[in-house]
Formats: structure tokens, sequence, C-alpha cells
């Protein structure tokens, strides 16, 4: 079930022919499609994005030294299950096909996420078949959590506490600062447990990696005459009066913080280039707290067709902590004891006129990109439908 989040009040300054162009706030996946998908229907628009590149946390670039693909705020893999996203992100640019197999670093023995049979066998020193691995793993599990209300819960009921242990719990608390017991289960959800061999991240029909990047993807959306682009520009700071605002940015931030902050994760990314290979994967986790990082990354790997190519490498090892009031921020946090201040602002939001909150920070949701583009699509088709009916 896809959740929506749609804030916005009939734009009735827009008539027809429009008499003024709307304004959208963020040059990611959520602005660059919506913005196009009002410029193919004759609605021109002004994007704003206060960094100085397009694409957001999404953004890539070549590294100087090394001429790898970087994925400048930790990777990004695309995959979907939504067909109009695929046709719609293939339009726009090159998706060459791309398998995220993430490996874990656990007490340095290296092992294949998600946990699949592999897994299980090699962690356990077994040779089950997946009917015996179901069994053995039911057979650890808390089958007397009935209904899984927290992180911890869900680990405990379906994997049991040696794999919760040793895969999950340190991981969680490095990545979300919090206790797992803190967290929904709704987190945990998202990660798969296989009795096959697959070690395929994701179960999606279509996965892959943009052959050029993402910053060319996004460009290429934004890529109309309806369109002008403007970088290096904060929201706070524009005078011109628009028919109507998508703003992408932290729903907190667009009410100046007034109520409180919500509670984002950062991440910060130190680099390390070397000759060759580095590590022979693109993602492996370290799981155990007593390595401070959460997982490193070789971004050579995350463009396979090019990279036997390179002679050195880069890596970067990734950190997790608390997002403070100059940090960029990444993950919502969503934990419960904010869900009062969260409300509170939904509501201020939903009394807003003529603006539009969207996005991962705008409506404070965790989302993937294919989810990113599908609601955006949703958003531009509904404001749309009702510029229409305010223009007859």
């Amino acid at each position: 079930m896809r959740t929506h989040l749609f804030f916005a009040t009939a734009p009735s300054r827009l008539i027809q022919g429009s008499i003024m162009r709307i304004c959208i706030v963020g040059a990611g996946f959520s602005g660059a499609t919506i913005a196009r998908y009002l410029a193919e229907n004759g609605i021109a628009s002004l994007v704003i994005d206060e960094r100085n590149h397009l694409a957001g946390n999404c953004h890539t670039e070549r590294d100087p030294e090394t001429g790898v693909m970087v994925h400048k705020y930790g990777p990004h893999i695309f995959h979907t299950g939504i067909e109009r996203v695929w046709e719609f992100i293939n339009r726009h640019g090159v998706m060459m096909p791309y398998v995220n197999r993430v490996k874990a670093n656990v007490a340095n023995k290296v092992y294949s996420l998600p946990v699949n049979l592999h897994t299980i066998n090699q962690f356990f020193g077994k040779a089950l078949s997946p009917k015996e691995a179901r069994a053995f793993v039911e057979s650890k599990a808390r089958m007397d959590i009935v209904d899984p209300q927290t992180f911890e819960d869900q680990a405990l009921r379906f994997v049991g506490n040696d794999l919760y242990e040793a895969f999950f719990k340190g991981y969680t608390r490095k990545q979300w600062g919090c206790e797992p017991s803190e967290l929904p289960a709704s987190i945990l959800k998202r990660l798969p447990l296989r009795f096959n061999y697959d070690d395929n991240y994701f179960n999606h029909p279509y996965q892959g990696m943009p052959r050029d990047g993402y910053t060319a993807i996004i460009a290429d959306i934004l890529n109309h005459p309806g369109i002008d682009v403007r970088l290096g520009v904060r929201h706070e700071d524009l005078a011109e009066d628009f028919a109507h605002t998508f703003y992408s940015g932290p729903l907190d931030r667009y009410f100046n913080y007034d109520l409180g902050r919500l509670g984002y994760r950062t991440l910060d990314f130190v680099p390390e280039r070397a000759e060759g290979d580095y590590q022979g994967a693109a993602v492996i986790n370290y799981p155990d707290e007593s390595v401070p990082f959460t997982r490193i990354s070789e971004h050579k790997h995350f463009a396979p067709w090019e990279a036997a190519s390179f002679e050195k490498t880069i890596v970067f090892r990734e950190y997790s902590r608390l997002c403070g009031p100059d940090d960029i921020p990444y993950y919502p946090i969503r934990m419960v004891a904010e869900t009062k201040l969260l409300e509170q602002y939904e509501a201020r939001a939903a009394q807003e006129p003529n603006i539009t909150f969207i996005g991962r920070l705008g409506t404070y949701q965790y989302l993937d990109m294919d989810v990113t583009i599908d609601q955006a699509m949703d958003v531009a088709e509904a404001w749309l439908a009702k510029a229409k009916v305010a223009s007859l």
C-alpha cells in the first residue's frame, strides 16, 4: 500500500493561460518529476535548489582522481515494481542492469544479505535444506510475539535472538542512534528473510543503475523550455509571487521550526582511495558495535560495466549520527515520541494556501526513489486537475 501526504488548496490564482508560473523547491526526483509533468501540460515553473547541483541526495559525479562515478550522498540503487516509474526513468536516461548484493562483516566473517539460506547455513555451520532451515529458524523465533510493534519485536519474532544480535541489533543502534525497541516494526519489514540462495537485496522486477549517473537523469527531466532552473537559491530568499509552490524541503523548516525540530539522521562519509579493488563488492555492512561506521561502499562496483577500466578505486566509510541544525537531513526518524509534533506540523501544512509539501523531507517519510517519483506523479496529476477546474 502506498501512503500519500497531499496538502494543497485549490490553485485559485491560476486561470486558463496561466498568468504566473509555479515554484518548485528542490531539484531532486520529486521536484523534477512534478516540473516535467506540468511543463508537458503547458504549465511553466521555476525550480530552485539551495545546493549548487541537481539531484539532491541522489547527486552523482565523477571523482577527479579515480574517474569513478561517485554517489556523493551515499549509495542509491534504483528498483521498482511500478511500471510507469520504470518507463519514466528509462525515458530520461540509460538504465544498466544491476543487482544489489550486499555483504555483512560480522566478527571478521563475511556473510550474504539479506539473510538467506546461505547466511543461515554459514552462520550456524549447517547444510540445511529450505524446509529444514525454515523449521530451524522457527525453532529459534519468539513465537510468543503475536503482533510485533517494534523493530526488536519484529526481528525476534521472525529470525530469533542469534541472527538478530549478529546482523540487526548493533547495526540498527549505529544507524538510528537509539534502541531497536524504540523503532517501529515497519522498518524491518523492508528487509526480507529467504529460505533459498537468492542474495538479490531487492525483490522488484525492475532494477538497474543509470549509466551516466542520477544527476544526468535529473538534468534530462528538467530539460524543457517550460522549466527554469536556478541553483544556489534558497526558498526563503525568493521575492517573486507564484500561483502555487511545491515544497520538498524539511517540513519543520518551512515553519521556521516554530514548534520544535523533527528528528533526522545525517551521514558522514570518509573517503579512501587505493589501487585496484578494495573489497570486491559494492557494499559491505559492519553490524558489530565495536566498529564505529555502518558500512563501506566501493563505488566503482555500482557500475560493473566500467569497473574493470579503473586502475584506482574509491571507498567511503559511512557514519550515522543525529542531524544538527547545519547538517544535511537524510532519514526521518519518526519516533513514537514525535508523533504529536508531526501531527501539529501536518495540521499547519494543511492550512497553508497554495502550497503542497512533497518528497521525503516535505512529508517526513522514508521514501525510496521509485515511490518518490510515483507520488510526485500523483501529486502533479491531482493538482493539474484542480487547476483546470479552477480555471473554468
